[in-house]
Order: structure tokens, then sequence, then C-alpha cells
């Protein structure tokens, strides 16, 4: 049985927590900063945590985890 390819794109852009969960970045915080408040601005830093209807799918992407 040959080993299986990690999903490149997948492992690029998200990381795994010690319990086994996936975070990513989140979209829009490249650029037209200045017209986004504060608070969105915050938001935006924080990592998002991938929903459970899409683990299946990281699983197969990442074979071996990250």
């Amino acid at each position: 049985m040959p080993k299986l390819k990690t999903r490149k794109c997948a492992a690029k852009r998200l990381k795994q927590t010690g319990t086994g969960k996936y975070r990513h970045n989140k979209a829009g915080a490249r650029h037209l900063m200045s017209t986004k408040n504060a608070k969105r601005r915050l938001r935006l830093r924080q990592d998002g945590e991938v929903s459970p209807a899409e683990k299946k799918r990281i699983k197969v992407a990442l074979p071996y985890g990250l």
C-alpha cells in the first residue's frame, strides 16, 4: 500500500490544536482595513474554527495530521 499524499493547500492554511480541532485564518483581513471598524478588525485577527461538518474532508486531505 503506497503512502498517502498530503493536500498541501490544506496543510498551509490549517493548524491543529492540542484537542484535535482545526483553526484557520479569517478571510477579509488583507487590505481595505481602513473602512472596517476596530471591533471587526479585532475579530479578523483571531483564528476561526473549522466546523465539525468539514472535519471529515480535512482528515482526508491531511491523512497524517499536521
